[in-house]
């Protein structure tokens, strides 16, 4: 069975800081942040912070909620993409932390991550190359 891979071509741009006040989601506002810099497509790079609550997407379907107050974002990593229509869509994924230690990862969903006191992100700009590559079929052993 063969398998193929997109390789874009392109270059890092700038970088931005961002503050995400309490109550605001954290998918759209990331999306926000990527509009008011000017970013038509970025990489998470760093994240710190805390939601009231968490959403996030598991393998079926469904959504994960964990209650809070005050979840804490472990990592985070994800990215944002201009879509053909002229919007951003960020997809972010991470692992977070309820309030008696246990641990959940997936993708957040957005419009239902508020932000529970301030979260610092640091966005990295992807200037992608003129039209994408893609790489031969890989063999599978």
């Amino acid at each position: 069975m063969s398998e193929c891979r997109l390789v874009e071509a392109g270059q890092m741009g700038r970088v931005a800081y961002g503050r995400i006040s309490p109550n605001e989601d954290l998918v759209q506002s990331v999306e926000k942040l990527c509009l008011a810099q000017g970013f038509r497509n970025a990489f998470v790079r760093g994240a710190l912070g805390s939601l009231v609550d968490a959403c996030m997407e598991q393998h079926d379907g469904s959504a994960l909620v964990v209650r809070g107050p005050a979840v804490e974002i472990v990592s985070l990593a994800g990215e944002v993409r201009a879509q053909t229509d002229g919007s951003l869509r960020a997809a972010l994924t991470g692992v977070v932390s309820d309030t008696q230690g246990q641990v959940y990862g997936g993708p957040f969903v957005a419009g239902a991550n508020p932000i529970c006191v301030t979260f610092e992100v640091t966005l990295e700009e992807w200037l992608p190359a003129e039209g994408a590559v893609t790489a031969p079929p890989l063999e599978n052993t």
